[in-house]
């Protein structure tokens, strides 16, 4: 190993490079203040190693972003908990990064001949905090979507050059692909290259001019307790780190990771809030209008920013005692004081907020939905397809516009069902839809007496026609067997026995159904055309226009769905009524009376 080391050393000179690093002396003597750079640095590798992480199963595109984290989240071994520190990570580096410039503006290491390590060390606290405008989009979730949103109009307000600023952000008049597109190149190519220049010259200037030590020391006692960086300060360092390390984990194991909203919805609204570190600026627009909030929204920044950058200019105390510099250490604190003040209130607002409390409610049922939906894959559409997934936004449909007459099926899934009661009504007008709607058994039990409150019973117009309406069919037995095949064949099942269709056939034919009812699926006659009756196509017909002649003409009572749902929306929900077929009778809601 000895002459393995040897021979690199020869060629790469490491043994020197690292004894530089190690030998640089800590005036005064280490301490633990001075770890909160070392933590700052630690933390950004960490989120470029986990960024990295990411990036490799991340899709940078509208359709697939949201279906991307989704995957990452909950597919993923392990990837909900790399997503959870990268996040976590990034309020940790707002945190690190402030606590060190506190640090650093108490010892008054930002005057003569550090001047520019400050102003680089400010910059950087800029571009932490575009880090995180820029990766809060890229999940394309509700909560991204929305406060990005809002960010970039504020960016649109201000004069001059703003339109044209938010125009080349957005990559466009609105939101789409290229807005993702320049946010993830923003995120991973050009902010993070700038970051890293940008930390390696604030290490070498820092090295150039080592550490300040405290304050009201003189040289001979600062010489006298002058060390090495090795061991006791890389000590410090490297325990810091791993109590940074350990903290981040903790959190992130505690709370599951970091949550997903459901995926971005342009048409919809959303009540987002941005992280932490924004609310100041989102709490402080609230109390600004017109003129004022564009004021508010790029004056106060630009203003608490000037503070920061002119503090090496305007210090000039001969001494570096904190009680010596009030004025200058005062306005920094009053920033962080009204900065927390602020993030108390926006908090405080939303908690005493009932209203916002249930549509964040709603949120989260929505984001919970869209995650266990997800599991089933996610459409070339997009996010938003994911809602196709197992008939969720046919059933939405039903609970919409249908539960308040037919009640609610209990074929629901278990998201919607909770709705479904709120409107369901105390007394139904309508026929039953259920799980097993159109099946052989429903069939039997309608032509056994069709006057039932689960099939016609409830229907007024119906009921009115008094002996002109249906009678009971008065079969039995294989002949009823048979006109049931006939008409379950109708529903377009492929299960029926062409036998006993045949069969079912016949007897219609030669019975009495015919006396009212016509077989062709098109021609109208007094009672509705038996044709095709229960397949989707005919579904689709019956729900878009009941008050047909080939169905109930004169005596319907079902709303006309034409010109209030879309094609697709009638076909959806023509859809989920026809699958109710396959599904196993509800019990109690089914039964073939005498």
């Amino acid at each position: 190993m000895r002459r393995a080391l040897d021979w690199l050393d020869e060629r790469t000179g490491y043994r020197s490079a690292l004894g530089h690093a190690l030998d640089e002396p800590v005036i005064g003597g280490a301490s633990w203040l001075y770890v909160f750079g070392s933590v700052l640095t630690f933390i950004l590798v960490l989120q470029i190693v986990t960024g990295i992480l990411l990036a490799m199963y991340y899709s940078a595109s509208a359709s697939d972003a949201w279906a991307s984290v989704a995957y990452i989240q909950d597919r993923v071994p392990f990837g909900w908990f790399v997503r959870g520190l990268h996040a976590h990570g990034a309020s940790a580096m707002v945190i690190v990064a402030g606590l060190h410039l506190m640090q650093v503006a108490t010892y008054g290491a930002y005057r003569r001949p550090r001047e520019v390590t400050w102003l680089i060390g400010v910059l950087l606290l800029g571009l932490i905090l575009a880090f995180a405008l820029t990766g809060y989009l890229l999940p394309w979730d509700q909560k991204g979507y929305w406060a990005t949103k809002v960010a970039t109009g504020i960016m649109g307000s201000s004069p001059v050059i703003g339109g044209a600023l938010q125009q080349f952000v957005q990559g466009g008049n609105e939101y789409g692909n290229l807005t993702l597109t320049r946010f993830f190149a923003l995120h991973v190519f050009v902010l993070p290259a700038l970051v890293i220049v940008g930390v390696v010259a604030h290490i070498a200037l820092f090295r150039r001019h080592a550490v300040t030590p405290r304050w009201g020391r003189d040289e001979t006692w600062l010489a006298a307790r002058t060390t090495p960086f090795w061991p006791t300060q890389a000590t410090y360092d490297i325990a810091a780190m791993g109590a940074a390390f350990a903290v981040l984990a903790a959190i992130t194991i505690s709370t599951g990771g970091v949550g997903l909203e459901a995926p971005a919805d342009p048409g919809s609204g959303f009540d987002a809030r941005p992280e932490w570190y924004f609310l100041p600026l989102f709490q402080m627009l609230k109390y600004f209008h017109g003129p004022m909030e564009t004021f508010a929204a790029l004056g106060v920044p630009a203003i608490v920013g000037g503070v920061l950058l002119s503090l090496p200019f305007v210090d000039r105390s001969p001494d570096r005692s904190p009680w010596r510099r009030t004025p200058y250490l005062g306005a920094l604190c009053c920033i962080v004081l009204g900065a927390g003040a602020l993030i108390y209130l926006a908090r405080a607002d939303d908690a005493a907020d009932r209203a916002l409390a249930a549509r964040v409610e709603q949120a989260g049922v929505q984001a919970r939905l869209a995650r266990k939906l997800a599991a089933d894959g996610v459409p070339p559409q997009g996010g938003m397809a994911v809602f196709e997934n197992r008939g969720y936004a046919a059933q939405r449909l039903f609970v919409q516009h249908c539960v308040s007459c037919h009640g609610a099926p209990s074929a629901l899934m278990p998201e919607l069902a909770d709705e479904a009661r709120l409107l369901e009504p105390a007394a139904r007008s309508a026929p039953d839809l259920d799980a097993g709607y159109g099946s052989r058994a429903w069939l039997r039990g309608f032509l056994a007496n069709p006057d039932a409150p689960e099939y016609m019973g409830r229907v007024k117009k119906v009921q009115a026609l008094g002996e002109n309406r249906m009678p009971p069919a008065g079969l039995a037995g294989a002949e009823l067997d048979a006109v049931v095949e006939w008409l379950y064949a109708q529903t377009g099942a492929r299960d029926a026995k062409p036998e006993l269709v045949a069969q079912g056939y016949t007897l219609i034919e030669e019975g009495k159904c015919t006396d009212c009812h016509m077989v062709d699926g098109e021609t109208p006659d007094i009672a509705p055309n038996l044709g095709e009756r229960g397949s989707r196509e005919y579904l689709e017909s019956f729900i878009a226009r009941p008050d047909r002649l080939r169905h109930f003409g004169k005596a319907n009572e079902m709303p006309v769905f034409h010109g209030k749902l879309s094609e697709e929306e009638i076909r959806a929900l023509a859809g989920f009524v026809h699958s109710l077929s396959s599904m196993p009778a509800a019990t109690g809601k089914v039964v073939a009376k005498p």
